[in-house]
């Protein structure tokens, strides 16, 4: 199976570029399964349904959230009624929307996708991510009725998405970490198949920071003090993210390649 994971959507320009450039990737690079994370796609802060809908109708089969996944606050509702919108696992329990869920490629292949929030240096503590993520992954055996796992790791900490990787080595074909915005050079396959990246960085304007107009945050952290809100930077796009390819036999990651395409950094691509 070949399938593609962009990082997190970053504003309008960042929708702007799924919706013109991943049509044309999903058919050059024969794609059979596309996750785009899209918690900050509504101005920088969370997904509302239409834009949700927006990034479906452009090729992803399913769409991530994170930590502002009900920034917006009509998700509360639209999450309800579109299962390929998953929010992260050990969010509230309360929390409407589901943390992980079987779906199909074109082929009729089963691909769980499955999300978690990390809990070092986030503003707030959520649950343990793994036993959240053990409980998931031994109901869903990779290679039995999954032919393939991804999953989504939305935390500061690299070392902690280091750990999460190798604690789903063998039972997940991609572990992917997103919200920092800015992609890491580890993409590789770690012991037992599992395809790992640190963080896949963002889907948006790099001359920016992370994703932001510059002026803002340069004036908070030089002087400490805030006179406007962030707003996404609408500059050329890179769209960032990896690519694997996976046995459908054993659900092993056979291929890893980091993906940029656009934008203002070095370019990367599967062909």
């Amino acid at each position: 199976m070949k399938i593609l994971f962009l990082g997190d959507v970053m504003g309008r320009a960042g929708r702007a570029a799924v919706v013109e450039q991943l049509p044309r990737l999903r058919e050059e690079w024969r794609l059979d399964f596309v996750v785009v994370n899209g918690e900050n796609a509504s101005g920088g802060m969370g997904l509302t349904g239409d834009h949700a809908r927006v990034l479906l109708a452009a090729g992803a089969d399913v769409v991530t959230l994170g930590d502002h996944a009900f920034d917006q606050k009509d998700m509360l509702r639209f999450i309800e009624s579109e299962p390929r919108v998953i929010r992260p696992l050990n969010f509230a329990k309360e929390a409407p929307g589901k943390g992980a869920r079987l779906f199909e490629d074109r082929r009729g292949r089963k691909v769980l996708v499955t999300q978690v929030l990390g809990q070092v240096f986030m503003k707030r503590a959520f649950d343990d991510p793994f036993s959240a993520m053990d409980a998931v992954l031994r109901a869903h055996p990779l290679g039995g009725q999954a032919q393939a796992i991804l999953v989504d790791v939305h935390c500061e900490a690299t070392s902690e998405k280091m750990a999460m990787g190798h604690f789903c080595n063998g039972r997940a074909s991609l572990v992917v970490g997103t919200h920092t915005h800015v992609p890491t050079g580890d993409a590789m396959i770690l012991s037992d198949g599992t395809g790992y990246l640190t963080d896949a960085g963002m889907c948006g304007d790099y001359d920016s920071v992370i994703g932001m107009e510059k002026a803002e945050p340069m004036r908070r952290f030089i002087t400490g003090m805030m006179r406007e809100k962030f707003s996404p930077a609408r500059g050329s796009v890179t769209l960032s993210g990896v690519y694997i390819e996976t046995d459908d036999k054993t659900g092993r990651a056979t291929r890893i390649v980091p993906v940029r395409q656009g934008g203002h950094l070095q370019q990367s691509a599967p062909v």
